[in-house]
């Protein structure tokens, strides 16, 4: 069932990268360099790691990061090419699936929906590369390194609403 949820804003580091529907693995598989690069530094991550879509166009990329967040705004790393950056504060519609990560587009299908019947509107606009969005996270509450069963997988889908 989703829900709307208001969250605070959130610093993060991350990777980001322009992929495909079919290479999505290649940036979701360096989460754990993010993790790397802040126990290197001391640095705790302060909640679930993520991808953030920044920008979609199905047909021919996505660019997402690859992020954590962190309790405070980190210095970027260009070497390592980690950025960082504010997840920011509003309303999301959320919903929360459990199960294996290829059953994620139909869960966002789901939330999607709900939120059109709903008469909701997302926080995206069209631009010169496909569709912005302002913050659109799947947030992995499991780490498939513990639980090898993919179908007790457990992520929140966050997609933040426009301003009202």
């Amino acid at each position: 069932m989703a829900t709307i949820t208001e969250r605070p804003e959130r610093p993060y580091v991350a990777i980001r990268a322009r992929v495909t529907m079919d290479t999505i693995p290649s940036i979701a598989d360096r989460v754990p360099e993010v993790i790397g690069w802040l126990a290197g530094r001391g640095v705790a991550p302060e909640g679930a790691p993520f991808l953030r879509y920044r920008v979609i166009d199905m047909e021919r990329f996505l660019d997402i990061e690859a992020g954590v967040p962190v309790a405070r705004v980190l210095d970027p790393d260009p070497e390592a090419e980690i950025v960082s950056g504010t997840l920011p504060a509003g309303r999301y519609a959320t919903v929360t699936h459990t199960g294996p990560f290829d059953e994620l587009v139909g869960a966002t299908k789901t939330l999607l929906g709900w939120a059109d019947a709903k008469g909701l509107r997302w926080d995206v606009r069209d631009g010169p590369e496909g569709q912005v969005w302002g913050c659109r996270l799947e947030e992995y509450e499991t780490n498939p390194a513990a639980e090898p069963d993919p179908a007790k997988w457990v992520t929140r889908l966050a997609f933040r609403l426009a301003a009202a």
